[in-house]
C-alpha cells in the first residue's frame, strides 16, 4: 500500500479548509448511522454465502457511505469545538472496534496520527483519554506492520509525556498506559528498543506501589490504583515478548515485591498484581526455573477465602474467584480452560499467557474482539488461526470436532510461539 506524504499533508489541508462546526445532534446523528451500517454490515460479511449480484451491489453501497460517514469523522477531529472532537473521537472508536479497516486507514494513516497527535497535547483528560484508545485501535486496524510501528514512533513521546505527569487526569493517564502497551506489543520492531523503553516506563509508574524499606506499602493517592493497574497489566502483556535472559531478571526483581503488593487496599489492583504472579509463574516454570512458592500460597490462600466485613460483599466474591484459580495454578499446575467462539471457529484460553494477550485485545476492542479474531489477520496471527476463512453456505453445515480443533489451535499457536521466539532472540542482544 505505497502512499505519497505530499498527498497526505494535501489531504489534511484541504480537511482545514473544509472543517465544519457540527451541532451536538448532528454528532449523534453520525454516530448512530455508522453503527447502524456496521451492524448491517457485519450480518452481511461474518459468514460470506453464495448471493446476487445484487446483495454484492448492497454490501458495497453500504461500505461507500460508511467510508464517507468516517472521512466526515476525520474532519470532524480538527474541529474548534472539544465537544464536537469528542463526539467524533467516540464514532472512530465504535468504528474501529467494530470492523476491519485496513486498507481506508492505510491512506488516512498520517492524517489520523497528526488529529490524535493534537488532542492528546492540546485536549482535556476525557479527550487525551478517548485518543489515546483510538490510537491503540489504529495501530491494530494496521495490523501492527511498518505503519504501526511508523505511528508509535511518532506519538510514544506525547503518550509518555501524559503517562508520567501527575498532575494529568487518571482517565487519560490509565488509557495512555494501555495504548502503550498495546502499540509497543503490536509494533513489529524487532531491535528491542521499543520493548525495553515501555516496560522501563510502565515499571516506573506501578513500582511507586511497592513497599518501602520498612516494608509498609505507600498510601494510595486517589486515582493510584486504577494507574497502577493499567500500568501493571500493560507491561505484564510486553513481558510475554521477553526472551529468556530479560525474564530472568524481571522475575528476580518483581516477584517478592507484587507479593507485598496483595495486601493492597484497592480489589481491582489485588486482582490485576495476583494474575501478573500468575503469569510470571507461568514464565518462570516455562524457563524450567525452580520455584518457591509456599509464602506466596499462604498469602493467596487467604485472599481466595477472604471473608473480611470492611471490604464490600461483591469485592470479596470477585477477588476469591480469581485468587481460587490462582492459587489452584500455581499449587497443582492446574489452568481453568476458557473457550472463545466467533462464527464457526473457536480459540482456547489455555494458559496465563494466552489469557492475558486476549484481555489486553478485549479491553480494547471491547465487543468487536469477536470480529477481529474472525476478520483481522494480526490478531489470526497472534492466536494461530491462519487466514480468514471464506465460508459457503455448503462449509457452515460442516462442524468440526473439538478435539480436531484443539489439536490444530494448539499445534499454530506452538507455531507461532516459535515465530515470536525467533523474534525474541533477535532483541535478546539488546536487552
Amino acid at each position: 500500500h505505497p502512499e505519497s506524504p505530499q498527498g497526505e499533508f494535501l489531504n489534511r489541508d484541504s480537511m482545514k479548509n473544509g472543517m465544519k462546526a457540527e451541532s451536538a445532534a448532528s454528532d449523534d446523528e453520525l454516530t448512530s448511522d455508522i453503527l447502524s451500517h456496521y451492524s448491517s454490515a457485519s450480518e452481511t460479511t461474518s459468514v460470506m454465502e453464495e448471493g446476487t449480484g445484487s446483495e454484492q451491489v448492497d454490501e458495497q453501497t453500504v461500505q461507500e457511505e460508511t467510508e464517507d460517514k468516517l472521512k466526515q469523522c476525520i474532519d470532524n477531529l480538527m474541529d474548534k469545538s472539544a465537544k464536537t472532537r469528542l463526539a467524533a473521537l467516540e464514532s472512530l472508536r465504535q468504528a474501529f472496534s467494530s470492523r476491519v479497516l485496513y486498507d481506508f486507514l492505510t491512506e488516512r494513516r498520517l492524517t489520523v496520527s497528526d488529529c490524535l497527535e493534537r488532542s492528546l497535547k492540546k485536549g482535556g483528560g476525557e479527550e487525551q483519554a478517548a485518543a489515546a484508545t483510538v490510537f491503540a485501535l489504529l495501530c491494530i486496524q494496521l495490523e501492527g506492520g511498518d505503519e504501526a510501528e511508523e505511528g508509535f514512533r511518532m506519538l510514544r513521546p506525547i503518550l509518555t509525556s501524559i503517562l508520567i505527569d501527575n498532575g494529568a487526569s487518571a482517565t487519560a493517564r490509565q488509557s495512555c498506559a494501555r495504548a502503550l502497551g498495546m502499540c509497543c506489543y503490536v509494533s513489529t520492531a524487532e531491535e528491542g528498543e521499543d520493548l525495553v523503553k515501555s516496560l522501563a516506563l510502565l515499571e516506573s509508574v506501578f513500582m511507586s506501589s511497592y513497599p518501602n524499606k520498612e516494608g509498609a506499602l505507600p498510601s494510595p493517592k486517589p486515582g493510584s490504583a486504577g494507574l497502577h493497574s493499567a500500568a501493571l497489566q500493560a507491561w505484564s502483556l510486553l513481558v510475554t515478548l521477553c526472551p529468556a535472559s530479560r525474564l530472568t531478571v524481571l522475575l528476580d526483581l518483581h516477584l517478592s515485591k507484587l507479593q507485598a503488593c496483595l495486601q493492597s487496599s484497592d480489589v481491582n489492583y489485588r486482582i490485576a498484581v495476583g494474575e501478573t504472579i500468575a503469569l510470571l509463574v507461568e514464565l518462570r516454570r516455562n524457563l524450567d526455573e525452580i520455584d518457591n512458592s509456599q509464602s506466596l500460597c499462604e498469602c493467596l490462600k487467604s485472599l481466595a477465602t477472604d471473608s473480611n466485613k470492611h471490604r464490600a460483599k461483591n469485592d470479596r466474591r470477585k477477588q476469591r474467584s480469581i485468587f481460587r484459580e490462582v492459587l489452584r495454578y500455581i499449587e497443582n499446575n492446574d489452568f481453568t480452560e476458557e473457550t472463545i467462539r466467533f462464527g464457526v471457529e473457536k480459540v482456547y484460553i489455555d494458559s496465563w499467557m494466552r489469557r492475558r494477550i486476549y484481555d489486553a485485545f478485549k479491553e480494547i476492542l471491547e465487543s468487536g474482539v469477536r470480529h477481529h479474531l474472525q476478520f483481522n489477520p494480526l490478531l489470526r496471527d497472534i492466536f494461530g488461526l491462519g487466514a480468514p476463512l471464506i465460508l459457503d453456505a455448503t462449509i457452515k453445515g460442516n462442524k468440526i470436532s473439538r478435539f480436531e480443533k484443539h489439536l490444530f489451535n494448539s499445534a499454530a499457536f506452538k507455531a507461532r510461539t516459535k515465530q515470536r521466539n525467533k523474534v525474541r532472540d533477535k532483541r535478546a542482544d539488546v536487552m
